[in-house]
């Protein structure tokens, strides 16, 4: 009823396929990247596999708002059977939720600031697989290094960040949404020989953070884009990237192989536009699409 009414209301509607990017890069370095939805990304190659902020639960609205959120173990493990490094950027839910289970399925380490670590140990996840990070320290991932970049968190709903502060102590598990705060906010940025990405999972970002960096793919967070100012093209004016692929644009509630809506507010066609206006190359992927860099 819900979705109906948005709907009606002209809130929901789809991306269209010719959005998609439907050439792919050389495949010259020998990686290949799988978007998850969300925020959620899978890095493969040269020996290692680094998964970026996994929620392919994709719980629905009304468990979302009124229940524990579950991981579905089953579908975690059929989607991303191989990870060493879970990199997770903030605690919210559509980040974290996934991150524990999967580390626990693939014997992964859980990489994420203080209040990550604690959603990981209320989920039963051990000392051992856990690197706990306060940013701007190289992490050493097998040919990768990777590097969280303090950041903040966009505004995504009436020009407010939604579930703000720190988790400090045990949440539940499972939890509920509003027990998953955001804590610090990590951009990352990943490097290997002769390829480099920087992740942005909320539609903030702290100047100084990125000055001086380089990355030749910029995974861009669309919700929240419009409010804050200059967003895409001071990161592409920064990072000087060779291409920028945005995500994080869809409501995160439909199953991950469906058809996703995209999220009330984002504008993926103006977007693309901004990028390509700034003298970058936009990719757009679909949900579980793969691209080789």
């Amino acid at each position: 009823m819900l979705k109906r009414l948005a709907a009606a209301l002209g809130l929901v509607g789809k991306p269209d396929p010719g959005w998609y990017s439907s050439r792919c890069t050389d495949g010259q370095h020998g990686l290949e990247l799988t978007y998850l939805g969300t925020g959620g990304f899978v890095l493969d190659g040269r020996g290692r596999t680094l998964v970026l902020d996994p929620y392919v639960t994709r719980t629905g609205l009304p468990r979302l708002l009124t229940g524990p959120l579950i991981p579905d173990e089953s579908l975690v493990a059929r989607l991303i059977p191989r990870a060493d490094d879970v990199l997770v950027g903030h605690a919210h839910f559509d980040h974290v939720l996934d991150a524990p289970v999967l580390c626990k399925q693939t014997g992964a380490r859980l990489v994420g600031s203080p209040a990550v670590s604690m959603v990981g140990r209320a989920a039963g996840l051990p000392e051992r697989q856990m690197h706990v990070t306060s940013g701007r320290e190289d992490i050493a991932c097998g040919a990768f290094s990777v590097r969280g970049l303090p950041s903040r968190h966009g505004k995504v709903f009436m020009n407010r960040v939604l579930f703000p502060g720190d988790i400090t102590s045990l949440p539940a598990w499972p939890p509920r949404i509003g027990e998953l705060k955001h804590g610090l906010v990590l951009n990352w940025h990943v490097e290997t020989e002769g390829f480099s990405m920087v992740h942005i999972d909320s539609a903030d970002f702290i100047r100084e953070e990125l000055q001086g960096r380089r990355a030749d793919l910029v995974c861009l967070c669309a919700a929240g884009r419009k409010a804050r100012p200059n967003y895409v093209p001071e990161v592409i004016e920064l990072l000087r990237p060779k291409w920028v692929m945005p995500c994080h644009w869809d409501t995160m509630v439909t199953p991950i192989d469906g058809t996703p809506d995209l999220l009330p507010g984002v504008d993926l066609p103006g977007m693309m536009q901004e990028i390509r206006a700034a003298g970058t190359d936009t990719l757009l992927m679909p949900l579980l699409g793969k691209l080789r860099f």
